[in-house]
C-alpha cells in the first residue's frame, strides 16, 4: 500500500510539472524569456525561503559557497534556462521527450567523473537512449530545428545539478538547496535581458494568473516528489518519473495541437525504455552489493 501511495504521488508530481511546463509555454507569447526566468526565480526563491524560515534553517548555509553547491547552482541555471527556452521555442512534446534523457546523462557523468562502475549493459542502454535523442532532434535532416538543442542544454545542466548534489554536505537541506538554486536564476535573468535586449512587459491579469499557477504547480510537485520518496521504496517509485512524457504528449496534443511524427514517437520510447532499464539495472546491482 505504501508503494502504491508513493507511485501515485510521483505520478501526480509529474502531472504537476507537465502543467507547469504548459503555463511556461503559454506565457512565452506574452512575456520575454528573461522575464519568465526572473519571475520563476523570484517566485521559487520566495516560497522556499519562507519554508526555510519556518524550519528555522538559515537561507545561506555555510556550504553555500562550497564547490559542490556552486556547481549545483550553475547546473540548475544552465539546465533551467535551456529547458525554459526549449519550451518557449519548440514543441512541448519533443522538449519533454529529450528531457527524459537526463537520468542517462547522470549515469554517464557518474561513470566518467565520479568513477562509478558501469557495465556494458548500461553503456548499451545509454547509447540507445542517446540514439533516441538523435531521432527526436534529427540533426542534418530537413525537419531539424536548431532550437531543440536548448533542450539538450537542459539535459546537460540538470545532469550536472544531480551529479553535484551527490557531493553536497548532508547538513544542507533540500529546501536550502532549492532556495539557492532559484536565487541563482535572478542574476541569470539579468544577463539574458542584457543579451536579448527585449524590454520588460507588464503582465496582464491572465499572465499573472499563469505565473502564479506555474510557481504553485512547481512547488507542489516538488513536495510530492519528496513525499513519494519517503513513503515508498525508491526502486518502485522512481520509474513513475517517466509518466511526465505521457502528460506532456497529451498536453501538446490537446492544448497546442501538436502531432509528433513516427520518428519522435520511436525516439521517445527508446529514451524512456533505456532510462528504465538503466534504473532497474542499478537497483539490482545495489541489492547484490
Amino acid at each position: 500500500m505504501e508503494n502504491l501511495r508513493g507511485a501515485a504521488l510521483m505520478t501526480a508530481a509529474m502531472l504537476g510539472f507537465a502543467i507547469e511546463d504548459m503555463f511556461i509555454k503559454l506565457m512565452a507569447g506574452a512575456l520575454p524569456l528573461w522575464q519568465i526566468v526572473l519571475c520563476l526565480g523570484l517566485g521559487g526563491a520566495t516560497v522556499f525561503g519562507f519554508i526555510c524560515r519556518l524550519q528555522k534553517a538559515p537561507l545561506w548555509p555555510r556550504a553555500a559557497l562550497s564547490g559542490p553547491v556552486v556547481l549545483r547552482n550553475l547546473g540548475e541555471l544552465v539546465g533551467s534556462v535551456g529547458f525554459i527556452t526549449a519550451l518557449a521555442l519548440t514543441p512541448i512534446s519533443s522538449a519533454s521527450a529529450i528531457l527524459q534523457a537526463t537520468p542517462l546523462m547522470v549515469t554517464l557523468g557518474a561513470a566518467l567523473f565520479l568513477r562509478e562502475p558501469v557495465g556494458w549493459r548500461r553503456w548499451s542502454a545509454i547509447l540507445a537512449g542517446f540514439f533516441g535523442v538523435m531521432l527526436v532532434i534529427r540533426p542534418g535532416g530537413e525537419s531539424f530545428d536548431a532550437m531543440s538543442l536548448f533542450a539538450v542544454q537542459g539535459v546537460i545542466g540538470l545532469a550536472i545539478r544531480d551529479l553535484a548534489t551527490r557531493r553536497v554536505p548532508p547538513q544542507t537541506s533540500s529546501m536550502q538547496l532549492s532556495f539557492l538554486a532559484f536565487v541563482t536564476l535572478v542574476p541569470a535573468a539579468g544577463v539574458l535581458a542584457l543579451a536579448g535586449g527585449a524590454p520588460p512587459v507588464w503582465p496582464g491579469a491572465g499572465t499573472w494568473a499563469m505565473l502564479g499557477a506555474a510557481i504553485a504547480f512547481g512547488v507542489l510537485s516538488y513536495y510530492a516528489i519528496v513525499a513519494a520518496m519517503r513513503i515508498g521504496e525508491v526502486s518502485f517509485v522512481t520509474p513513475f518519473r517517466y509518466s511526465r512524457i505521457v502528460f506532456a504528449l497529451a498536453i501538446g496534443f490537446v492544448v497546442f495541437g501538436e502531432r509528433p511524427d513516427m520518428l519522435t514517437w520511436v525516439g521517445a520510447v527508446l529514451i524512456v525504455a533505456s532510462g528504465l532499464y538503466t534504473l532497474i539495472r542499478e537497483q539490482r546491482l545495489r541489492r547484490r552489493a
